[in-house]
């Protein structure tokens, strides 16, 4: 970065820290070697920033790798494909969920890519598998804090880090191994690449900047393809007003950061596309075979409008006969359990509750404050609409590039476009989504309450300073109630959001250092104590499943959860069962899975659905095919194609599966999720082989055919 841009930066800097403020950059200046400044940071950082910078990193990091194989393998249904990546480069490549690859994951591989080349070097683990996802987690915290380090002062910036690592959302996902951790952190490196863009504008470094910003998004896009598109209205917005540049080249650089996205996403879009479909894996979750149209159907448009396989639209699930099962393809979060205890299309059930119902409720402006949602993300969400606001009013005459109004921008566009799409989806829909819009919200809060206290001389800007604490402090005791946990700490935190409120309409008070300190402590125990509270108890309770949400509750299992979701000694997946931690519990019997490990064919079994497979073939470290993919319901393999792989020799076993995704309620071609291809293959299975029971299970022997 040149000199001119140094001391651009650094004039601009927020004054909650004056020193910085004013200092600009000599040219003559020597310096400080890159490990003096990891150590010390910058010359003119006040001694304490360095020290706890460190602390809040190691912090993150103690709470993402506490314990972290608690969970067993998190959610089995991704765990599958990460072990099949480790005994396969094809499964790999593609993110198979067994390693001759019949059939992947309906999202990208890119995380699988980083879990299965962790397993590869140390061996496949749930440790090799979730430390990743943990460093992620702790990356994302220093890169919240770099970029808004160079747009605001040191305590900015460590306010935001420190905002980003106490939220729930992120306590659950980067102690899993759902693609939502891989997500965030391509969106906040994204975001950091943009901000040095901006410091760099008008010079050859500054494309470069914005194009590996683009890069980042398509990387994002080869993790959970659509979703990362949520991030890049806010990094073209600061872009295109703040960068100190011409419109024209403003406009040339963006273009080239489009043009990144396409080829670092594209190319494997190609690559999937010429690759002959006789020779790879059926692309989960498609209708066509096509990783294109999964990205614009089921993880696009289908998450928007509902269809598409989603629930909520009446869609059926991909790939599926019509009325294969009933309301989509999800798991409703009803109380009560997955699906409320109710059938399929039932009230509570899998297409329950109407539009949206089946996970996150009907789309509504308020849902990211129910209470599903409020848990996960919600503790600064309202605080970061007031700040957002109000510092954009007190920023209004700054010049265009004006730094802390550029990153309240950033946080602030990154948090409504998050909120509103949220809101507003009609498909399926996680509490556990939100984690993407945490960044937005500590970055738009870390921001707008500085420049509220910069300006903290003006009353008006000590109102909204105090209706701001003082009503987080309330949200936050009202969200508390809603988990029905730590009610104890709603007096706490309001207690300490009515005195700091107080505090800072009292100028004399605030104006001296020991007051500013004290009304700074109420104000972050008033603001954050209780969401930093139940981010603790979120990382210290085991969370497994494709259905978990943050808090003390260990999750709702479903569709991908390692040992059918129930909780066992003390809330730990079940270890005792299956041979391998959070294995499948009753589901693979030891022998059961000494059956399977001595099938000696490319796949050991076969089964509908991929919850019956991932647990059957955790435990037993060998492939079993997932038949109809995630919920047994994609068109694959075929009739025809299962056939000639059992005459071949290639399959040995088919596993009656019971439940959702297991083969129907009731056994095969017995219930609604069994109808279309995957009925077939059962309906065939059952009337032309031998049926046994082993270890409770029952199990067709594909080599012994009925006379």
């Amino acid at each position: 970065m040149s000199t001119t841009t140094d001391a651009r930066t650094a004039a601009s800097a927020s004054d909650d820290d004056p020193a910085t403020a004013r200092l600009a950059v000599p040219a003559a200046r020597t310096r400080p070697s890159w490990g003096r400044r990891l150590v010390r940071g910058r010359p003119d950082d006040p001694a304490w920033v360095r020290p706890t910078y460190w602390l809040l990193l190691v912090a993150s990091a103690a709470t993402y790798l506490w314990d972290l194989g608690a969970a067993g393998w998190s959610n089995s249904f991704y765990a599958a494909a990460v072990q099949a990546g480790t005994q396969s480069p094809k499964a790999w490549l593609f993110g198979a969920l067994d390693a001759p690859a019949s059939i992947t994951v309906d999202k990208p591989p890119a995380a699988i890519w980083v879990m299965a080349l962790s397993g590869r070097i140390f061996g496949f683990s749930t440790w090799s598998m979730l430390v990743p996802e943990a460093l992620m987690g702790v990356a994302c915290v220093a890169l919240v804090y770099a970029l808004a380090r160079r747009w605001s002062g040191p305590r900015t910036a460590l306010a935001a880090g420190a905002r980003h690592a106490a939220k729930p959302a992120p306590a659950q996902m980067f102690t899993g191994n759902n693609p939502d951790a891989m997500l965030v952190l391509c969106m906040v490196a994204a975001a950091y690449t943009t901000v040095r863009a901006v410091d760099a504008a008008g010079t050859r470094a500054g494309t470069w900047w914005l194009v590996a910003a683009g890069a980042l998004v398509g990387l994002g896009f080869l993790t959970k393809q659509l979703q990362v598109a949520l991030v890049v209205p806010a990094l073209a917005l600061v872009w295109l007003i703040v960068a100190p540049t011409t419109l024209r080249r403003r406009i040339g650089d963006l273009v080239a950061a489009g043009v990144a996205v396409v080829v670092s996403a594209g190319w494997y879009v190609v690559l999937v596309q010429l690759w002959p479909a006789s020779s790879r894996p059926y692309i989960g979750g498609s209708t066509d075979n096509s990783l294109l149209e999964l990205a614009l159907g089921y993880n696009g448009l289908g998450r928007i409008l509902g269809g598409e396989g989603n629930g909520g639209g009446g869609g059926r699930p991909r790939g599926g006969a019509p009325g294969a099962f009933p309301g989509g393809s999800g798991m409703a979060t009803t109380p009560g359990g997955v699906g409320g205890g109710g059938m399929p299309g039932g009230p509570g059930g899998p297409g329950g509750g109407g539009p949206g119902g089946d996970f996150g409720g009907s789309p509504s402006p308020w849902r990211m404050l129910t209470s599903e949602f409020a848990g996960n993300a919600s503790w600064l969400l309202p605080a970061g609409v007031v700040v957002l606001i109000a510092g954009l009013w007190f920023t209004r005459r700054a010049p265009r590039t004006d730094r802390p109004r550029a990153l309240l921008l950033l946080g602030g566009a990154w948090m409504l476009v998050h909120t509103v799409v949220f809101s507003a989806m009609s498909g399926t829909i996680h509490p556990y989504y939100t984690v993407a819009l945490v960044p937005g919200v500590a970055i738009t809060a870390a921001a707008g309450a500085s420049i509220l206290w910069r300006e903290r001389a003006s009353l008006a800007a000590r109102i909204v300073l105090a209706v701001t604490v003082v009503g987080t402090a309330a949200w936050s005791a009202v969200v508390l109630t809603q988990a029905d946990w730590g009610l104890w700490l709603r007096w706490v935190v309001l207690a300490a959001g009515v005195l700091g409120a107080v505090g800072l309409l009292l100028p004399r008070f605030v104006a001296r250092r020991a007051g500013a300190l004290v009304v700074a402590v109420l104000a972050l125990v008033g603001t954050v104590g209780a969401s930093t509270a139940y981010a603790a108890v979120t990382a210290a309770t085991p969370h497994s499943g494709s259905i978990v949400t943050a808090g003390p509750n260990p999750g709702m299992g479903g569709p991908g959860t390692g040992g059918a979701g129930r909780p066992d000694h003390g809330g730990r997946a079940d270890r005792t069962r299956g041979g391998a931690p959070g294995g499948p519990g009753e589901q693979a019997s030891p022998q059961l899975v000494a059956l399977l490990q001595g099938a000696g064919t490319r796949w050991a079994a076969a089964t509908t659905g991929a919850m019956n497979q991932a647990g059957l073939q955790l435990a037993s470290g060998v492939p079993v095919m997932p038949v109809g993919g995630f919920m047994g319901s994609d068109p694959a393999p075929t009739l025809a194609q299962f056939q000639q792989d059992v005459a071949a020799g290639r399959i040995r076993y088919f596993i009656e599966g019971g439940g959702p995704g297991g083969g129907g309620m009731g056994g095969p071609g017995g219930g609604p999720m069994s109808r279309g291809t995957s009925g077939e293959i059962s309906s065939w299975v059952t009337a032309h082989f031998t049926k046994i029971e082993v270890g409770g299970r029952t199990v067709y022997d594909l080599g012994r055919p009925l006379s």
